[in-house]
């Protein structure tokens, strides 16, 4: 149970930032002068955070289970250890790239928004 409760704060933790900013008073903003879009890149921001909360949580899963079973490979046969070390950095390298083309993603998604468009 402390285990899942661990893991439950740590994939929560994106999120504590935004109850401060959510908790505060609205301010007065003019029906004119406020944009149509805006719930829309409220919805966006949420998506985006928890989108890339969860792609880099299973990563780190990935991740960890590449380098125990790395490790595992090679006490098991410590004279392969260095074909075991190179596939092992390969398929890291290969998680990692992911996670990054996850990120870009999502920056583009939170700042250069390609479906504005259809909102106007």
């Amino acid at each position: 149970m402390k285990n899942r409760m661990r893991w439950l704060s740590v994939a929560l933790l994106p999120f504590a930032g935004n109850a401060v900013a959510w908790a505060q008073a609205p301010a007065a903003v003019d029906a004119a002068t406020k944009p149509a879009s805006l719930p829309y890149f409220v919805w966006t921001t949420v998506f985006i955070a928890a989108g890339f909360s969860f792609t880099t949580a299973l990563a780190a899963l990935g991740q960890g289970m590449a380098v125990r079973g790395g490790l595992e490979g090679i006490a098991r046969q410590p004279e392969a250890s260095d074909k075991i070390q190179i596939s092992m950095l390969l398929g890291l390298a290969f998680i990692e790239s992911l996670v990054l083309f996850a990120l870009f993603i999502h920056i583009i998604l939170l700042f250069a928004n390609p479906f504005i468009k259809y909102l106007q």
